[in-house]
């Protein structure tokens, strides 16, 4: 605590900000997995399993809209912190009697945890823009790119976790204990997070919750698609293929879906050298649209080499591994674009409408990841996937072009 009161201000709050952002990342990660991996241990369908999630992606989008013009009322530090708050209260949902786990109790634990995860992420990434100096665009980028990679390092730990304490201590056990350590780190944020972090200078009015930003819009519909790629065959139809097609068993899936979020986590972290850095420019809507052309045609790939036969294991997991590094700098490269086209005051209104976007993609594909995977297989949800990043490509054409000298880094 004596070093940390050393640091910069600045710097000791995005500490806080950081390490808020990992515990919480932590319990979102490993309740994802108990979900899926206890509900199909109880016989329900891909389907069912993906409406479990249903009100927490809905809730997601409601939330990114209007926490953004909560927090920049309110002040990032309270939406955090309610965040925080909320994701004690859904895991704690959780931990009642089997009886009481009818579908629409987890759907409703689910929607608190919804809320918590966007308010909590919306409150992080717009802290970025406020705490790194105006005029440091390179500082902006490996600040983005570390706390994003990071956070998504911690989710796959999270899914291992998830995996490894179903195992070991059982649904009920593995929540309670999840929330007891997320309720002590939701103590101290309330003690040492800056009080008035985000808090807009005029206050926003209700009718400035819909981006008025072209360049925001666009990215928006663009991380929309991209998320929505992602989801439709991560979310249920993987962890669901692993389980009954290669026979894996818990640790086995949530092992390796926690080792590709780990591997996708840290290529985010190096995304500024891996887009240009180290030549002196800044990533800009050109650079957008290139990785998104790069991402688009490997998931059809990978469905043609599934549909020709070839091995099951080194299609899948190899072009797994191989999508998750290009999907890595793709969100990774919007995560930078968005908080340097939002303006400084009220950052939370641009970052939550797009974020609201991002849900909006988790919801699309979670749906479809479930509907399309029962119906028509694991092949069809890659194509549908490759399909969505090529309209996220398209899409990104018409973002500004105007690349940023790193001088000032």
């Amino acid at each position: 605590m004596h070093a940390l009161s050393r640091l910069a201000p600045e710097v000791r709050q995005y500490l806080l900000v950081t390490g808020n952002y990992w515990a919480f990342t932590l319990t979102d990660g490993a309740l994802r997995m108990l979900v899926v991996l206890h509900f199909h241990g109880l016989g329900y369908s891909p389907l069912q399993i993906a409406m479990l999630f249903l009100f927490y992606e809905i809730f997601g989008v409601l939330t990114n809209l209007l926490g953004g013009y909560l927090g920049a009322r309110l002040g990032l530090n309270c939406t955090m912190n309610v965040g925080l708050a909320l994701q004690v209260l859904a895991l704690l949902l959780l931990t009642v009697p089997a009886a009481w786990l009818t579908v629409p109790w987890v759907m409703a634990a689910q929607a608190l945890s919804g809320i918590a995860k966007d308010l909590n992420k919306m409150s992080a990434k717009s802290s970025i823009k406020l705490l790194v100096p105006a005029g440091e665009p390179g500082r902006l980028y490996r600040w983005v790119a570390i706390l994003t990679g990071s956070k998504n390092a911690l989710k796959g730990v999270g899914f291992f976790l998830g995996g490894a304490l179903l195992a070991l201590l059982g649904f009920q056990e593995a929540l309670l204990l999840m929330a007891t350590m997320l309720g002590l780190i939701w103590l101290a944020s309330l003690l040492l997070l800056k009080k008035d972090l985000g808090k807009a200078r005029a206050k926003p009015k209700f009718r400035e919750l819909l981006s008025k930003s072209r360049a925001i819009n666009l990215l928006s519909a663009a991380r929309l698609l991209l998320f929505g790629a992602r989801d439709v065959w991560f979310v249920v139809a993987l962890p669901v293929y692993l389980s009954t097609v290669f026979g894996w068993d818990f640790w086995q899936v949530g092992g390796f879906l926690a080792l590709w979020i780990i591997g996708y986590g840290l290529v985010q972290s190096f995304a500024p050298a891996i887009t240009g850095k180290r030549s002196g420019q800044l990533p800009d809507g050109r650079g957008a649209f290139v990785w998104a052309v790069a991402l688009a045609g490997l998931p059809a790939v990978i469905a043609l080499g599934l549909t020709a036969g070839l091995s099951a294991h080194i299609v899948l997991l190899g072009g797994l591994s191989l999508f998750g590094v290009l999907f890595a700098v793709n969100s990774s490269l919007h995560s930078y674009l968005i908080v340097s086209y939002a303006k400084e005051d009220g950052v939370s209104l641009d970052v939550g409408f797009y974020y609201m976007a991002n849900a909006m993609g988790r919801l699309l594909g979670t749906l479809l990841s479930g509907w399309v995977f029962q119906a028509y297989g694991l092949v069809a949800c890659l194509w549908i996937s490759s399909l969505f990043v090529l309209l996220a490509a398209l899409i990104s054409l018409g973002l500004p072009r105007h690349p940023q000298s790193l001088t000032a880094a």
